[in-house]
């Protein structure tokens, strides 16, 4: 079935009648979020930075978790973007119903349909397009700023443009657990004031690809706790001039205590700050 733009649109915009008055006839906020998936529920993240960015920062935010939003009409007007997503969707369903949040929360009754539900071929694809990653770049060089956040390294594997602006790609992550967020450039306007934290979240391990002066941040597990041959401690934040824009990445933000840390909302500010050279 084709979905036409305004129907995609209408659907982002169902939460937020503002939204819809800004797209058809008054401004844009100035950022435009791309957030949610299959293991990251969009409202966590909505009421987690809209609380932080949006109304502490006075830095207004558009959310949407229509992927086929992302496009040059869509940034178009907008001076941030902000993705906390990975890569993948799911058009025909989960091979693994019980990874659902919602079923775990339930108390993991057995699963029963009657009549059962037909079967599909539940395979993950990846959704950004070659004209998504384009556009994405071209919004970054002539000028937009770029928050990249959390998974968005799971983007990268499927697009030359992302991750290039980026810079990096994933290495995958153990499951859930402690860790401690060391700031490794106290220098940078990002993390001037910025104290080490700890967070219970999911320690993502990837290859930073750009300059080593770049990085602001790395995670580390001090229990001595490892994943595969890769240690115990991996890139975790680094910004950057990208052509005429700025990028900034910040790796943790799996659950709301994360993203509502203390050290880590101060960590978040700065960065909005610096990307949009408010100082």
């Amino acid at each position: 079935m084709i979905v036409s733009r305004r129907t995609a649109l209408k659907a982002c915009a169902a939460a937020s009648s503002t939204w819809m008055q800004r797209l058809y006839g008054r401004t844009k906020a100035t950022a435009f979020a791309l957030i949610g998936d299959r293991y990251h529920n969009s409202d966590y993240i909505r009421t987690g930075l809209r609380r932080t960015i949006d109304q502490e920062m006075g830095v207004s935010v558009d959310f949407c978790d229509e992927v086929r939003m992302l496009d040059a009409e869509t940034l178009d007007g907008y001076k941030l973007l902000i993705i906390l997503r990975d890569g993948m969707i799911w058009p025909n369903g989960y091979a693994d119903e019980s990874s659902n949040a919602g079923y775990v929360a339930g108390g993991r009754p057995p699963i029963v349909s009657e009549p059962p539900v037909p079967k599909t071929d539940a395979k993950q694809q990846f959704w950004i397009t070659a004209e998504q990653g384009k556009a994405v770049k071209q919004f970054v060089d002539r000028g937009g700023a770029a928050l990249l956040m959390h998974n968005v390294t799971y983007i990268s594997p499927s697009n030359a443009d992302f991750r290039d602006v980026l810079g990096a790609v994933t290495e995958q992550h153990p499951p859930i657990r402690k860790f401690k967020v060391r700031v490794v450039n106290h220098d940078h306007p990002i993390t001037r004031g910025i104290n080490d934290f700890v967070v219970t979240d999911e320690q993502h391990f990837m290859k930073y690809e750009k300059d080593p002066k770049h990085l602001l941040l790395e995670s580390v597990n001090e229990d001595g706790a490892t994943f595969r041959d890769l240690g115990t401690k991996s890139a975790a934040g680094w910004a950057y001039d990208h052509g005429k824009g700025r990028v900034c990445y910040l790796a943790p933000g799996h659950m709301l205590t994360v993203l509502w840390n203390p050290e880590y909302v101060k960590l978040q500010k700065n960065a909005v700050r610096w990307l949009l050279r408010q100082g």
